[in-house]
């Protein structure tokens, strides 16, 4: 650490999810000092836990990854998940505002209903089928009228090496079965958390350092789409290659595969705004893939 680089403290709620995880992960400047209470200290729905760690330290920025993922669930808990997804981001923008620091909030393509053909792009007037969707966008605006040095990350489809994800379902599903029936229409950007943690990081900085720096809404996702089925094939073969398990994906329709809650067809994200604003170059989602499948495949 330089001298002349007094030592920051960075909040960051959701420590244990996957972009959580990546986060602390990543490698910060010296006078970077991450904190990551655990959900039991922080409750982002309380206003005197979230007075409490604010009263702790003084804090140069608040990145918001935690939130109630549950998509199917969320159908039927619609109090907890707005809890969790907007009223908690509504107390962080409060709380950062009167501290006079950035907030950026990580959020969803499900903000989308997916009825359009190619990318959306941060200007597309939202639309989410469900309750999950809908409350990260309430959460999404409570942000950014709350807090005007606010920041909203939309990414999708996130996959890791940590936590309950696509490519380590498809994985374990592999060695139980010899064919996989998986969802070939719906469209999407595989994305790494470990990738998403370093866009967080680029904007996170540069907020902190430049009072001035761009804010509102950014999507960030692995270069080019695919399906889930085209998903599966990708795992599958490189579980293969690294000596895994492996099995024939054979593509079905959503409609075959009900669930509770309506996913978009088409979830799609344009990642040009990041790339001009913030010199964020996201990499191809099959590089991506790739460092994950062998990450996991060297536990074993």
């Amino acid at each position: 650490m330089l001298e002349t680089e007094q030592p920051l403290s960075i909040l960051v709620t959701g420590g244990a999810g996957q972009v959580g995880l990546e986060l602390l992960a990543a490698k910060w400047p010296d006078h970077i000092i991450l904190h990551a209470p655990a959900r039991s200290e922080l409750d982002l729905s309380n206003p005197s836990a979230i007075e409490r760690i604010f009263s702790s330290r003084a804090y140069a920025a608040v990145i918001n990854s935690g939130a109630y993922t549950a998509v199917d669930q969320a159908e039927n808990e619609v109090a907890a998940a707005y809890s969790a997804n907007a009223l908690g981001p509504a107390l962080l923008a409060d709380a950062t505002r009167a501290a006079g620091i950035p907030l950026i909030q990580v959020s969803t393509d499900y903000v989308f209903d997916g009825a359009r053909v190619g990318e959306y792009n941060e200007d597309e007037a939202a639309q989410p089928l469900g309750v999950y969707g809908a409350s990260k966008l309430a959460g999404e605006m409570a942000v950014l009228r709350g807090n005007p040095r606010s920041a909203v990350l939309r990414t999708a489809w996130v996959v890791s090496q940590h936590r309950t994800n696509f490519i380590k379902t498809m994985l374990r599903l592999a060695t139980e079965r010899h064919t996989l029936r998986v969802v070939n229409d719906q469209h999407g950007n595989p994305t790494s958390a470990r990738d998403i943690a370093e866009a967080l990081k680029r904007i996170t900085l540069r907020m902190i350092e430049d009072e001035a720096a761009p804010r509102g809404i950014f999507h960030f996702v692995n270069a080019g789409a695919t399906t889930w089925a085209g998903l599966a094939r990708e795992v599958l073969a490189l579980s293969e290659a690294h000596g895994g398990p492996t099995a024939k994906v054979e593509n079905i329709t959503t409609a075959e595969f009900p669930t509770l809650a309506s996913r978009p067809a088409n979830s799609q994200l344009a990642t040009q705004r990041i790339q001009r604003e913030y010199g964020v170059v996201p990499r191809p989602w099959q590089s991506a893939v790739y460092e994950i499948v062998d990450q996991l495949s060297a536990k074993e």
